[in-house]
């Protein structure tokens, strides 16, 4: 007959005269143990690796940057060092200006390849976003604050202004 008070893991324990076989020994566990830590290190070691890799990656990545601006505009330099030659020999100035303005085109489409536009201002009203007004001017024939006159254009790259057109503006005349 049972035991009623005996618990049921008790009623299954192993036959009389044999010892319950744990389920590891103390050296399998310390053997894992110790995998798992090397595992652990390996781990970490990889991770460390791959952040220095990548952190040279994203320095390597800053610093080389400019180099396909660089390389769209170089053409523009070499043509004006043959512009400016090219000068010096024929002395004829129509010659001159009509070489710059050929490389004044290269180096435009150079940086409109590279996301780079003219920010349009004359004739259009004065925006602070895009505009800086440097004189104003007395006009009958526009309204307040139009922009008469570009001195210098504005820049952008994709959808950030890079550097804001200097223009004149209209006052009341």
């Amino acid at each position: 007959m049972t035991d009623p008070t005996a618990t049921p893991e008790e009623n299954s324990a192993a036959p009389e005269g044999t010892a319950a076989a744990p389920a590891m020994t103390l050296e399998q566990a310390l053997a894992e143990r110790d995998d798992y830590l090397d595992k652990w290190a390996r781990a970490r070691a990889d991770l460390e690796n791959y952040r220095r890799r990548i952190q040279k990656e994203m320095e390597e990545d800053r610093k080389y940057a400019a180099l396909p601006l660089l390389k769209a505009i170089l053409p523009g330099i070499d043509n004006l060092y043959r512009a400016i030659q090219a000068a010096e020999t024929s002395k004829n100035i129509d010659e001159l200006i009509t070489g710059i303005n050929m490389v004044l085109k290269q180096f435009e489409g150079a940086l409109t390849g590279q996301g780079v536009t003219p920010i349009a201002s004359v004739g259009l009203p004065f925006d602070p976003h895009v505009h800086e007004a440097i004189a104003q001017a007395p006009s009958p024939d526009h309204p307040p604050m139009t922009v008469l006159q570009e001195v210098e254009q504005g820049i952008q790259l994709h959808d950030r202004v890079v550097r804001p057109a200097k223009v004149i503006v209209s006052t009341n005349g």
